[in-house]
């Protein structure tokens, strides 16, 4: 049973006194959209179909139709507490659906409630932690973006060396007002890089949550005018931005992660990790969608980075595969629904991994090699659906021919003198 109905939220609202309603859903990029109603539209955006623009040069979404539905999610409903405290906003997470009402097999959340309803029907549940980084930086005299913090912090330093600690508290409050499981939060590697760590939900919740996270950090930190960045490598000698993925599979209420033996993983961790590593360099298109995700990739493989952290534990209730290549920057709904194929498909072939961390030596080296690794790849294909894969697809090959045909200021000050 859903934790809404129609006449409580419209209970809520009146007594909250919420004036507007953000009706949210991710583009086919993973970026979050929305539609504002008043309060007063609540009625009828439930009685009839609330339209947004279909086919086009910059269509949203590929869906093949004139026009898309939203169809709000009534458990998505929840009070945005940075927002005024007189006339206060709301938001709902929509479902994107056809005229006909039915979903929209190219959006990205109808793609991993697919996933999650193909993985149901064999008694399989995946959960999700999400751990976000994320930088705080300062704004210029105009209020744009900056990639400059006055901060030299370091991995879990405190106040006074962390400037940011503040900020970061209150996004904790403003979270856990909403009802988000915040496990930890910490000051990360990079000068003006922070991290806050959630606890494990159902994949959907998981990735609702942090989409709501991404306009949370952003909101707050302009308060304290900052900006907050999920640029997976902002600057050159830093570490970049990952969205660490704990994973843990479910299967009639046992958690099939844990071993025999107390601490140890079970053969079927070991077959998930497998599968996502067959597909990791596939998956890198969605995992690591852009330009930038590649110089945070490169910076890792110098490192000598693992893709895969196998935590310590003591309950069986905990054991879990931490995914570190996703970085900040990643769709959640896809990414999750690609780890939980690939990972299911492991356990299906029993695929024994030679490493069970993996490297991320094994994922391209730029956007170019990503899109090429995933037009190979019909599994992965398989799951995202023809008119995502082909939209997705065009989009990231003009976003590799505009970066390739950049002149860069690095190369102008390498080779303009000395040619």
């Amino acid at each position: 049973m859903g934790k809404h109905s129609l006449e409580t939220i419209k209970k809520l609202v009146k007594e909250e006194d919420v004036e507007f309603i953000r009706l949210q859903f991710t583009d086919k990029m993973g970026t979050l959209k929305n539609i504002a109603v008043t309060a007063s539209q609540l009625d009828r955006i439930f009685e009839e179909p609330f339209t947004i623009p279909g086919n086009g040069e910059k269509e949203m979404i590929p869906c093949g139709s004139r026009e898309l539905y939203l169809k709000p999610d009534l458990d998505t409903f929840m009070i945005l507490p940075w927002r005024p405290q007189q006339g206060k906003v709301a938001r709902m997470i929509c479902d994107v659906t056809k005229t006909d009402g039915t979903p929209c097999a190219a959006s990205p959340r109808n793609i991993l409630a697919r996933t999650v309803e193909k993985a149901k029907k064999e008694g399989y549940e995946l959960k999700i932690g999400y751990g976000c980084e994320f930088f705080l930086f300062h704004t210029d005299e105009n209020g744009m973006p900056t990639v400059f913090t006055h901060e030299q912090a370091g991995f879990m330093d405190m106040s006074p060396v962390d400037l940011g600690e503040n900020t970061r508290r209150d996004i904790i409050l403003c979270l856990e007002e909403m009802g988000f499981n915040v496990e930890s939060s910490y000051h990360a590697m990079a000068p003006g890089q922070h991290r806050i760590d959630f606890g494990q939900s159902e994949a959907m919740d998981a990735a609702d949550h942090m989409v709501t996270f991404r306009s949370a950090v952003k909101a707050i930190a302009k308060r304290f005018g900052l900006h907050a960045t999920f640029m997976p490598k902002p600057n050159d000698n830093a570490e970049g931005s990952g969205l660490h993925m704990s994973v843990s599979l479910m299967k009639n209420g046992k958690n099939l992660f844990a071993g025999k033996e107390e601490g140890s993983l079970s053969k079927e961790a070991a077959w998930f990790a497998g599968g996502v590593l067959n597909h990791a360099a596939s998956m890198a298109l969605v995992t690591s969608p852009f330009v930038n995700s590649y110089k945070r990739l490169s910076w890792m493989k110098e490192k000598g980075r693992s893709i895969f952290y196998m935590p310590a534990f003591q309950s069986p209730k905990k054991a879990r595969l931490e995914l570190f290549s996703p970085d900040a920057a990643a769709d959640p709904y896809v990414s999750a629904a690609l780890c939980l194929e690939a990972g299911l498909e492991g356990i299906r072939r029993r695929m024994e991994p030679e490493d069970l961390s993996g490297n991320f030596d094994i994922l391209p080296d730029n956007l170019y090699e990503a899109i090429e690794a995933f037009r190979h790849d019909f599994f992965v294909q398989g799951i995202l659906g023809e008119d995502f894969c082909r939209e997705y697809c065009k989009a990231k090959k003009k976003e590799w021919q505009e970066y390739a045909s950049h002149v860069t200021e690095w190369e102008i000050s390498r080779y303009l003198y000395r040619i």
